[in-house]
């Protein structure tokens, strides 16, 4: 029998570590073809390239191991695999990270690592996207490897249904100490942003980007927030679905017409 094919993508750019992590956890199970961004990234969401011309780069081919740089956002990686490089192909999984940094709650909108995420299980592939919570440049993603491998391992069973993606995130901490894994919704929130305003050497005005995350419901228990808290690893089956179907009886009462 064939070795399963994994593709993986990330947002962090083609040199990060969680990269490099998530090769070692595809390479347990199959072979791999990587696609990733040349240059970070993040919070590019389900951003695509349109008007500029895209370069596709091989960065490194080994047995059962090819790596390519694209001048893109992580969607664009995801597009140029599936429509380009693979089209021939069918992809047994699609792996998007390992993130550097968390992607719970309402992040997951922003998120370039889950936009590319999303994108595979458009394509009909079982699709994670695996994130750790620390924005280290190179934190310890022990205990992200351990978990995304048994992840990967069970989705790879087949026996849950397709399409399918998972929105997971790991807490920071050695293996042992984790408590396991949960799944559960999305928290419910919201970031407020501020910008810092400083003026560069020739005196013009720009601004940095910061925020806060606020918590709309931290009494809740079956949310990712809670579950990353409390020392687990947070699954959160993710859907495209965006129809607000709570409002739809008084809408149609309202503006309906057969």
């Amino acid at each position: 029998m064939s070795k399963p094919l994994i593709f993986i993508t990330n947002d962090d750019g083609v040199r990060a570590h969680g990269l490099q992590a998530a090769i070692r956890i595809a390479r347990k199970f199959g072979d791999v073809v990587v696609v990733a961004p040349e240059q970070t990234q993040s919070g590019m969401s389900h951003a695509i390239t349109m008007y500029s011309p895209l370069f596709l780069r091989r960065v490194q081919q080994q047995e059962g191991l090819t790596v390519y740089a694209l001048n893109g956002t992580p969607v664009d990686c995801v597009k140029m695999a599936f429509d380009h490089l693979l089209k021939d192909q069918k992809v047994d999984l699609v792996i998007s990270g390992i993130n550097h940094g968390a992607n719970s709650a309402i992040s997951v909108l922003y998120s370039g690592t889950m936009g590319a995420a999303v994108e595979g299980s458009f394509y009909g592939s079982p699709s994670i996207g695996l994130s750790l919570l620390d924005h280290d440049d190179n934190p310890d993603f022990t205990a992200a490897e351990e978990f995304g491998t048994r992840i990967v391992e069970g989705v790879l069973r087949g026996d849950i249904p397709t399409p399918m993606c998972l929105n997971v995130n790991v807490p920071v901490g050695p293996v042992e100490s984790l408590n396991g894994i949960r799944v559960c919704r999305q928290n419910k929130g919201y970031w407020r942003e501020e910008f810092f305003c400083r003026r560069d050497p020739r005196g013009k005005e720009y601004y940095w980007l910061t925020g806060d995350f606020c918590n709309a419901e931290p009494e809740a228990t079956d949310t990712d927030e809670w579950a990353l808290s409390h020392g687990y690893v947070s699954i959160v089956p993710v859907q495209v679905d965006m129809t607000d179907y709570s409002r739809m009886a008084a809408l149609k009462a309202k503006f309906h017409q057969e």
